[in-house]
């Protein structure tokens, strides 16, 4: 439960579990998916209109792919590269609230997606090698509900605050972000107490085995998406008061967060391959929901489904890296990450495209929607027939 003697400045299981649900609190929660619940906001304000939030949120995206892509080269500098990104993450996110241009509030979005996609992966291999130190391995999850209480605080703030200007939400956003960000670098040790990795892969290749999780870890990224995109603001086309249809981020974050805290207190010992394909399955009935039924009820439960195995899935994947590549995960982490930023980006692309195209033009989220409920199911179904322990 404690450090041993050598290692009596270093910190504690509780310490480190604090700074890792914070960091992805600040990163995911704020930097990442604050502009779901601010964009029909926006859009009200005509700070944007519908087109330019599009190219906000593939910029994004793309930042959280260019992230992914990088975070395998900060294994060895992880502390200082985990601060660098958590006040990026903060200073993005502020700075939006002064934006006048479209081009840099999309380069703003760029950033916050790089920096959030590090203190993902960041985060994560270093919190997890440190509860492995202390014998506490099974602690890990609890740092994953970091993501959903930061969903829940952003959508809260963009609900409760919905008839405030958009600018202001976003510089109350940014400012928690900081605070939070600052308690991650007060609590950060100056550093590691981890020791490096060696002989883990060959020249950083994968593990025989860890495509197949690339691959179902790109699927969720594609999956969750287009829900996890477009529920606010078809939640507002049937309800125009910010306090009605502001809701569903709300129920998206305290899902997550409370789904964590569950299978972190109640399936521990499951093997994490089982947790995930139930997870995975779920989020694609979640997902396949605004196919049949675009009601506010449908579209809060659709939220409960995609929001209560958002963080499971994310959890359980990141887990099952850890385990395949125990002494440096960083690389499998940043493979996996950069897959599921690729899913994410074709998930948009592909109501885009089905938006204007025949025979399904006009209903491009639904049609999008049906798509990814389609590739959830199938690869829940491939993990859940996959073979191994893990």
């Amino acid at each position: 439960m404690t450090a041993s003697p050598t290692d009596r400045h270093s910190p504690g299981p509780s310490s480190i579990l604090l700074v890792g649900v914070i960091s992805l609190a600040v990163a995911m929660g704020i930097g990442r998916f604050a502009f779901t619940p601010l964009l029909p906001l926006m859009v009200r304000d005509h700070a944007i209109d519908a087109a330019t939030g599009s190219e906000w949120a593939a910029a994004n995206y793309a930042g959280y792919l260019v992230g992914a892509m990088t975070a395998a080269r900060m294994g060895r500098r992880i502390l200082p590269s985990l601060r660098a990104a958590l006040i990026g993450v903060a200073l993005s996110t502020i700075l939006v609230a002064f934006v006048q241009g479209a081009v840099l509030g999309a380069a703003l979005r760029f950033a916050a997606g790089v920096f959030s996609a590090w203190v993902l992966v960041l985060a994560s291999s270093w919190c997890l090698a440190e509860l492995a130190r202390r014998g506490e391995v099974r602690a890990g999850s609890w740092i994953y509900a970091g993501v959903g209480l930061g969903v829940a605080l952003a959508g809260v703030v963009a609900w409760l605050g919905g008839r405030q200007a958009a600018w202001l939400l976003w510089l109350e956003l940014g400012l928690l972000a900081a605070l939070g960000a600052a308690y991650a670098l007060a609590a950060l040790p100056r550093t590691s107490t981890e020791r490096p990795a060696t002989g883990v892969t060959a020249h950083g290749r994968p593990l025989p085995g860890s495509w197949k999780l690339v691959i179902c870890y790109g699927a969720f990224g594609f999956g969750y998406i287009v829900p996890a995109t477009f529920l606010p603001a078809l939640a507002r086309e049937q309800v125009d008061d910010p306090l009605v249809f502001g809701i569903t981020w709300p129920l998206f974050g305290i899902a997550a967060a409370l789904s964590v805290a569950v299978v972190a207190r109640l399936l521990s010992t499951a093997p994490r391959r089982r947790v995930w394909a139930v997870a995975q399955t779920a989020m694609a009935v979640g997902t396949g929901l605004p196919v049949l039924s675009q009601s506010l009820g449908s579209l809060a439960l659709s939220a409960l489904l995609v929001g209560g195995t958002f963080m499971i899935t994310t959890m359980a994947g990141l887990q099952m890296a850890r385990e395949l590549m125990p002494r440096d995960p960083t690389p499998l982490l940043a493979r996996m990450t950069a897959a599921f930023a690729a899913g994410q980006i074709a998930g948009p692309l592909l109501v885009r495209t089905l938006q204007f195209q025949p025979p399904t033009g006009g209903a491009g989220v639904s049609a999008a929607s049906a798509i990814a409920a389609l590739v959830l199911a199938l690869s829940a179904l491939w993990l859940w027939l996959g073979k191994g322990s893990a």
